[in-house]
């Protein structure tokens, strides 16, 4: 029997929660670090010291603050994000229903990446940004601070690395899952003589 997390019902309820819960906690940062007149307060709020803090930046940019505008200059940021973000919707769609259904974390980590870039592609069209606010120390050896983020880059995030540990965790899973492929194309490239 299938288990209830490897559902499509759970799996919009977790792309629900995840704009939901992504676009609440940006209400509330925008709320919380911009006075009366929306101008910048700068305020941090250190939530775990220094090691983890909250406060407010605008990414007009692509992930890590990138410019779409410097690949192709000829198109408008917003028109940009949304020929990406369709044919990324399609390619992630199309990569669901590609994986196996025994593969749940597989399927559970398209979901996440699908919630958080739907989370982040509201913003862009609504604001031609995206809202920020989750500031994290980094290793100085690497780099001074890590690029701060959002509520949806951590969805997307957890999915990646969900679809990449997956063959780890589910090993014995995987390797069925290869045996049976192999199987089955082997029965086809050579059908049993009538």
């Amino acid at each position: 029997m299938e288990k209830f997390y490897n559902k499509w019902p759970f799996h919009v309820a977790v792309i629900v929660f995840s704009i939901v819960s992504d676009q609440l906690t940006k209400l509330w940062a925008v709320a919380r670090f911009t006075d009366e007149a929306g101008n910048f307060t700068y305020e941090k709020i250190p939530v775990i010291g220094e090691l983890v803090r909250f406060q407010l930046v605008y990414n007009k940019g692509a992930a890590f603050s990138s410019r779409p505008q410097d690949l192709m200059p000829f198109l408008p940021p917003w028109l940009f994000f949304l020929l990406i973000s369709i044919v990324a919707a399609f390619a992630l769609a199309w990569f669901y229903k590609s994986i196996d259904k025994r593969d749940y974390l597989s399927r559970l980590g398209v979901v996440m990446i699908l919630g958080g870039a739907v989370g982040n592609f509201i913003d862009r069209m609504r604001m031609q940004m995206v809202v920020d606010f989750i500031d994290c120390d980094f290793p100085d050896f690497i780099m001074t601070r890590f690029p701060t983020f959002n509520v949806a880059d951590s969805f997307v995030t957890v999915g990646v690395a969900l679809v990449i540990l997956s063959p780890v965790i589910l090993r014995k899973l995987h390797k069925q899952i290869k045996e049976e492929k192999d199987a089955e194309k082997s029965a086809k490239e050579n059908p049993p003589n009538p």
